[in-house]
Formats: C-alpha cells, sequence, structure tokens
C-alpha cells in the first residue's frame, strides 16, 4: 500500500505560480511512476505530469509543457509540481497518483493509489 497526500493548493491570479507537494508514504518501493493528474468541473480527469520514481525521468501533457516541472525527493518520498504561468483554464483539483508498473501512463485508469485532492484556482 501506498498512501499519498497532497498539498499546496490555493487561488492565485493569472500569470501567478503555485508549487504542490505530494507526500508518499507505505511500500512507497513498490511505486514504478508518480503523476499528477487534474479535474475541472465537468471534465474527465487529465494527465498533467508525471515522473518515474527510481531515474528521475520526466513526461508532461502538451498544455502544460514550459510552464509546469514535475520534481522528486528521494530522501523526503514527496513529488512537487512547480506550476508558473497559471492561467483560468488550469482551475482545477490536482491529484497526486502512484503506479506500480513501468512507465508514465496518462490513463488515470493506470494508477494504483490516488490521494484526496487539492483545489487550484486561477483567477483573470
Amino acid at each position: 500500500q501506498v498512501q499519498l497526500v497532497e498539498s499546496g493548493g490555493g487561488s492565485v491570479q493569472a500569470g501567478g505560480s503555485l508549487r504542490l507537494s505530494c507526500a508518499a508514504s507505505g511500500r512507497t518501493v513498490s511505486a514504478g511512476s508518480l503523476a499528477w493528474f487534474r479535474q475541472a468541473p465537468g471534465k474527465e480527469r487529465e494527465f498533467v505530469a508525471g515522473i518515474i520514481w527510481s531515474t528521475g525521468y520526466r513526461n508532461y501533457a502538451d498544455s502544460v509543457k514550459g510552464r509546469f516541472t514535475i520534481s522528486r525527493d528521494y530522501a523526503k518520498n514527496t513529488v512537487y509540481l512547480q506550476m508558473d504561468g497559471l492561467k483560468p483554464e488550469d482551475t482545477a483539483v490536482y491529484y497526486c497518483a502512484a503506479r506500480r508498473g513501468p512507465g508514465i501512463v496518462h490513463d488515470p485508469l493506470a494508477y494504483d493509489y490516488w490521494g484526496q485532492g487539492t483545489q487550484v484556482t486561477v483567477s483573470s
């Protein structure tokens, strides 16, 4: 079992920045990769960014490339999502997810563990 707890959400104006954190506990060695997803009201949950736990390899959705950065602190078992240049369309609940299998997958059904989510609101 892997437990995930997100923090760092909030409200900002367009162009601002936020950093989300995802603290992992439990059998984190069983996590092959961790990812951030987001879900806006009335929309499906979508992949934002992912990172392979052991190697640090990263992958991003096209909509956030160049603005968001995913990173991990191996010693703290924590994954971060630095969000810069925020836009109103980034408004959503952001979720951290962990996957036992290899690789970074954009399909949320491929992930085994989920955090409770943290709200990000960007005003224009």
